[in-house]
């Protein structure tokens, strides 16, 4: 195996558990991570504050891939930074409203935005947004920088909401099935592997030093620009298939499993 110098995860169904918990056995990893200058890279369809929140203070040394890699910070530095049209937004928005039980988010740089005030829902969605704002029209002007708008159906995105929205693709738009209940539009080109290669360009590391983890079909790209590349136990099938190699599920805490297995033999 090459050496590792960056190791580039996903966060919900990868590399926490379903009960959305960092296993106890990280600190300890990643300060052995930290010794040997490997960097820790969370990749998430969360913004940015619902993925650092699970740092602390090692923010500040770590590099994050937010938005789907529609916004990437490194040691507090932003590195890229996409924003959506407002003519799209609103166009996605009125087609969302007309799905029986879909709901959507915007997501932007400073809060995330919903236009009802189901308190189900907003607790819900507080576990990834983690600073919310109900608003009465979310067609209405924003003066935040809108990365991407994601959508909620809880009989399941896939079959619910995708079929209505795809249609968006052919206006530059990525429309993408993030999860088991949710889906992600936003600009096209924006991805976890495009951001990560733009994070691998800045510094100087290869795919072939890259080791990277996910479980859905918004990780494919960024298993694709890594030549370590785990699909979950509990990954969607195009996941495992686009993976080389597979890790148990999360909620056995795989991600640490192989990077252990990793440090103690290299």
């Amino acid at each position: 195996m090459d050496d590792i110098r960056m190791i580039v995860t996903d966060m919900d169904g990868t590399f926490l558990n379903s009960e959305h918990e960092v296993s106890p056995e990280f600190p300890e990893v990643y300060e052995e991570l930290k010794k040997r200058n490997i960097l820790f890279v969370p990749a998430s369809g969360r913004q940015m504050l619902g993925i650092t929140k699970y740092f602390g203070d090692l923010e500040n040394e770590m590099a994050f891939i937010a938005e789907n890699g529609g916004y990437v910070i490194y040691r507090n530095q932003e590195l890229f930074a996409d924003k959506m049209e407002q003519q799209h937004i609103v166009e996605i928005i009125k087609s969302v409203r007309k799905i029986p039980g879909a709901m959507a988010v915007l997501s932007g740089k400073k809060k995330a935005y919903v236009e009802t005030d189901e308190a189900d829902f907003i607790k819900y969605i507080s576990q990834f947004y983690t600073d919310n704002e109900i608003v009465d029209d979310l067609t209405s002007k924003n003066d935040d920088s809108v990365f991407k708008i994601a959508v909620y159906h809880p009989e399941g995105s896939e079959l619910n909401v995708y079929p209505f929205v795809k249609d968006f693709e052919k206006y530059n738009l990525e429309v993408v099935v993030s999860g088991k209940y949710w889906l992600d539009i936003m600009n096209k080109n924006i991805n976890k592997g495009n951001a990560l290669e733009k994070l691998q360009n800045a510094l100087d590391i290869s795919p072939q030093q890259t080791m990277a983890f996910g479980d859905y079909m918004n990780d494919i790209e960024m298993l694709k620009n890594s030549k370590y590349s785990y699909a979950m136990k509990n990954a969607h099938p195009s996941v495992k298939e686009a993976a080389c190699f597979e890790a148990c599920s999360n909620d056995n805490f795989g991600v640490l499993k192989i990077i252990k297995n990793y440090l103690d033999t290299n």
